[in-house]
């Protein structure tokens, strides 16, 4: 192999790239070295041949630094500057882009502020849900502007898996039957959905993606999330599916326990792509992504001469995860009503995450299908055309339809929409009973005042309410007597918990309800609540002094279900 030094010595230097910079740093991978320059960051192929890459001669990493720069452009072009040829001249000297012999290539890259990476950012609680926004926006152009590969589906992904089989194999800090454990789940839930990842290879949802997508190759710049350092070396591994190139990302999230933006990520991308086909097989796809972070990171501990415990802790973790993605968890229905400005969106995005299979449910809101349907992005304001009773019925079909599909298919729905009607409410009640999931219909109340002061404030929204129309549902006073009512007068949090209780089995509910211990399941009262007043009065006298409340009633027969904390 070639001795590098020399040429890191020269691109370090000022007839290099340095320039003036006194600011010089190197970062090392095992098949790269990054020279920090000033504001250029100077990367270099190491000369290295592993069974998945051969950077063994000048020629093969001055190819594979073009097609790093033209793959990694698609997302990030103001980061990849040029591709230099390093050359050897007459003189014996090497030169930049000289017409000597070539010796070596790198990249030139703009450097930017590594504290702007989203794996620090998440480190630091400083990731935010608004950039899930943005970022499924950047993922979702990539996926979608992607050279489409016709081919293998189950065959490639097959592949992945038995690759996985083998380096956990040879990883000594696993127990055979951890390995076992986890590889014989992964083959199981392959069998039952090959025909699907065949039927999306035939579909064109198999192209060249980013293939390294987790959080520490998103960086924020210029406000935007920016995706970098996209596995360019080989091309078979970053050919797959786009929710498969979606996993890695979500699967990072939710291993460092952020699993609301995970679901809001996963819900944002879907919204842009429309790929509700596929969810069934993210806790396939999430899975085989912790497993190959968890061999990954077991070799690093093998490696190390050091004993490493946090590190082999995080191998550890991974493979749990893994397992925990597989496990069994039934798909759920559950529906989310109320007048405009009651916290419908905020508690079924609260909610979601633990709703249904990994990474939790697909959020079905009415604002969000209606602006689809007008082809205008989320935040634009609509006429009254576009509510019209036609419209809002096309609305609430749509939510029923998609909502049948992904529950059959085995996976969690929550529909966000006002359900003022009893026909809409049913709609959705029989579509749980067809496909034989649970259902669960939450109503979000509200004193009338709060629930136009809320819907005059909002901003960046995609609902069109206004007081004037929270006044027009309040007239109609069509509130479900068979759904649990949750008092929405609250704090948000005392709410969303609530809410989640609520969609929890019975079993579950009891368990998680000890005396006093912040959430209390009660008997309902003999008549159901009909008003406003009732639920003011409800909140008013909670079962102990000391806290605070939101309470849930629904007719007999059901249950009074009372969130409360201490003040």
């Amino acid at each position: 192999m070639d001795n590098q030094t020399e040429t890191i010595s020269f691109l370090s230097s000022a007839a290099g790239l340095a320039g003036k910079s006194q600011d010089r740093q190197t970062v090392a991978t095992h098949i790269s070295t990054v020279l920090l320059l000033g504001d250029k960051a100077v990367k270099l192929k190491k000369a290295v041949q592993f069974p998945y890459l051969d950077f063994s001669t000048p020629e093969r990493r001055l190819a594979a630094c073009y097609d790093e720069l033209r793959l990694n452009r698609r997302t990030a072009p103001a980061i990849y500057r040029a591709v230099h040829r390093i050359t050897r001249e007459g003189n014996g000297r090497l030169a930049l882009n000289g017409p000597g012999k070539l010796v070596d290539a790198a990249i030139e890259m703009a450097r930017f502020d590594d504290d702007q990476l989203f794996d620090r950012l998440a480190r630091a609680d400083r990731l935010t849900v608004d950039q899930m926004d943005q970022l499924a926006a950047q993922i979702a152009r990539l996926h979608e502007t992607a050279e489409v590969v016709s081919g293998e589906g189950a065959e490639r992904f097959e592949r992945i898996i038995r690759g996985n089989e083998r380096a956990l194999a040879g990883c000594p800090i696993f127990l055979p039957s951890e390995v076992a454990d986890v590889t014989g789940a992964c083959q199981r839930h392959f069998q039952g959905k090959a025909a699907l990842l065949d039927h999306r290879a035939r579909s064109g949802r198999v192209r060249h993606c980013h293939g390294d997508l987790h959080l520490r190759n998103i960086c924020m710049i210029d406000g935007q999330p920016t995706l970098f350092d996209c596995l360019e070396f080989n091309e078979e591994l970053a050919t797959t599916d786009v929710l498969y190139d979606l996993a890695f990302v979500l699967m990072d999230l939710w291993h460092r326990k952020l699993p609301l933006h995970a679901n809001i990520l996963f819900n944002r991308y879907l919204d842009l792509t429309g790929d509700e086909g596929g969810v069934v097989l993210l806790p396939l796809f999430m899975a085989v992504r912790a497993v190959i972070r968890a061999h990954v990171t077991a070799m690093e501990v093998a490696e190390t001469d050091l004993a490493c415990a946090w590190k082999e802790a995080e191998a550890r973790s991974y493979l749990d995860l893994a397992r925990d993605f597989l496990a069994e968890n039934p798909a759920l229905l559950v529906a989310v009503g109320g007048y405009s400005g009651s916290g419908k969106s905020t508690v079924a995005t609260r909610i979601a995450p633990e709703i249904g299979p990994v990474p939790g449910a697909r959020i079905l809101s009415s604002d969000r299908i209606r602006k689809k349907l007008f082809g205008v992005a989320p935040q634009a304001r609509l006429g009254p055309e576009a509510y019209a009773d036609e419209i809002s019925e096309q609305v609430y079909a749509t939510i029923a339809d998609r909502a049948g599909a992904l529950v059959a298919a085995g996976h969690g729905v929550v529909a966000d929409a006002v359900f003022d009607r009893p026909s809409r409410r049913d709609r959705l009640a029989a579509v749980a009973a067809r496909c034989n999931v649970p259902f669960r219909g939450l109503w979000l109340d509200a004193p009338a005042d709060m629930l136009m002061r809320r819907v005059a404030t909002r901003k960046n929204d995609p609902s069109d309410a206004t007081p004037a129309v929270v006044i027009d549902q309040l007239v109609r006073q069509s509130a479900p007597t068979d759904w649990l009512i949750l008092d929405a007068a609250g704090d948000i949090e005392v709410v969303s918990n609530a809410a989640r209780l609520a969609v929890r089995p019975q079993s579950a509910v009891e368990h998680h309800a000890p005396a006093c211990s912040g959430i209390r399941v009660a008997s309902a009262s003999p008549e159901p609540r009909r008003s406003r007043d009732q639920a003011a009065r409800l909140s008013r006298n909670p079962p102990d002094p000391t806290c605070t409340t939101s309470g849930a009633h629904v007719p007999p027969g059901s249950q009074t279900i009372i969130a409360w904390r201490k003040p």
